[in-house]
């Protein structure tokens, strides 16, 4: 099984634990069978590998999330990289042709796509499976997934079935409707559109060069900027006549609120929280070092991480994200393919952070021109690079590193330091990467 998951947007319906660089799908709020918190993007790709262990798994997604996604998953799982968001269409259209010529997949194999985030048991799987194995058989372009409803949703788009066979041809698709409208495209056995669809790899990439001009992978990655913002029902789903439709009966919930993901929780709060015998229906996800205490509290969404505080009823959180897109922050906290960093401290002129390397990980080999870095080894074992000078630290140790000279420390163990930031104009931007000598 091919299968490419659509991993995009900031979630910004989910700060303070959302944020430009850890969108929804990497926030870790599902219990294991172990005891420990597991992401969606971690949920979906251990369900797709438990369905089918030889799964092909290909992330379209953009630079922003590949360190986060290298940290929840490892450096096995495929990633094709969007350089900048350019809609639907273009990103399934690179992700085609990274199948195809990077990954070596024939082009007579069926592809399935669908979003990273959807919160599903394994018989989703399974269906994607089948799905992928009808678009195999070649009697329609397009296999897409239809979600019998639960109720007369105002979120979706809808699938018109012509029959009501479990696989159907696709009388007519409907735009999202409103209440009493969804109502009437139900009961003419109408289906939601999840946005999950299959394909045979050429279908895709054939209509691609139809709408670009490129000759490779590499060529249409290098023209991406270029390209034109279209989705990709717009550009191809509305006008190809060969489509069918599977029918899913299973569970299938799309967790893009806080009211909705709540709602999965295993238990009310996950993190250092206490609610007294007078709260009704509240939940706590709490990543602060500090204890939340709630009192009396009814219908009501606690979230606190080093972004911000939310304190909001429940119906109220989903109208978070014009609020969210007024407030301009620094990054507090970020998952990186070699570990994690938390922002303790933000002043004028200096930056303190909370660095944890993953053993046999580093940092890039890098310098600042306009700041000079102090990092304080707090524990684990590793090695500096400073000027090409290498030396062993361990906890206790302090290296000092002046604006222009280049840095880079590896983990023996885990490692964990504070590094402090100063100078002047303090940016993300301020970083140039070097190649480190063997």
């Amino acid at each position: 099984m091919n299968i490419v998951l659509l991993s995009g947007g900031s979630g910004k319906r989910l700060w303070p634990l959302s944020n430009d660089v850890r969108s929804k799908q990497f926030i870790k709020i599902f219990k294991t069978e172990t005891g420990e918190y597991e992401s969606m993007v971690q949920r979906v790709y251990r369900q797709i590998k438990t369905v089918d262990a030889d799964a092909t798994v290909t992330i379209a997604t953009s630079k922003t999330q590949v360190s986060a996604i290298h940290n929840q998953l490892g450096e096995d799982v495929g990633i094709s990289v969007e350089p900048c968001r350019r809609d639907t269409f273009p990103a399934i259209a690179l992700a085609t042709a990274y199948l195809h010529d990077v990954q070596g997949i024939a082009g007579d194999e069926s592809v399935v796509v669908c979003p990273v985030d959807p919160y599903v048991n394994d018989d989703y799987f399974e269906a994607l499976k089948a799905l992928g194995e009808q678009a195999a058989k070649g009697e329609a372009n397009l296999v897409l997934m239809g979600i019998e409803p639960t109720y007369p949703s105002e979120k979706y788009g809808y699938i018109i079935p012509a029959t009501k066979e479990p696989t159907s041809r696709v009388e007519t698709f409907k735009e999202k409707p409103d209440v009493e409208t969804a109502k009437s495209y139900i009961a003419q056995g109408a289906l939601w559109n999840g946005g999950v669809f299959a394909y045979q790899l050429n279908y895709v990439l054939d209509k691609a060069h139809e709408l670009i001009e490129f000759t490779d992978y590499a060529d249409l990655f290098d023209k991406y900027e270029t390209l034109t913002k279209i989705s990709f029902d717009y550009a191809v789903v509305e006008k190809e006549p060969e489509i069918q439709v599977m029918r899913f009966a299973g569970e299938w919930k799309d967790l893009g609120t806080w009211n909705t993901l709540t709602e999965a929780m295993s238990e009310p709060t996950i993190g250092d929280s206490v609610l007294n015998d007078t709260c009704d229906h509240v939940n706590v996800i709490n990543e602060l070092n500090v204890p939340v205490v709630c009192m009396g509290l009814k219908n009501v969404i606690v979230s606190a991480s080093p972004e911000g505080i939310l304190v909001s009823d429940r119906e109220q959180s989903s109208y978070i994200k014009p609020i969210v897109d007024k407030i301009e922050q620094q990054i507090m906290f970020a998952e990186k393919s070699w570990g994690s960093f938390r922002v303790i401290d933000v002043d004028e002129s200096s930056l303190t952070i909370k660095v944890t390397l993953n053993p046999g990980h580093r940092m890039n080999y890098h310098s600042h021109q306009r700041r000079d870095e102090i990092w304080n080894v707090i524990s684990g074992e590793g090695t500096v690079i400073v000027d090409g000078m290498e030396q062993p630290v361990k906890a206790g140790d302090v290296v000092t590193m002046q604006a222009g000279c280049r840095h880079t420390i590896s983990a023996v163990t885990e490692l964990k330091l504070i590094e402090v930031q100063l100078g002047e104009e303090i940016s993300v931007h301020d970083k140039q990467k070097f190649e480190l000598e063997a």
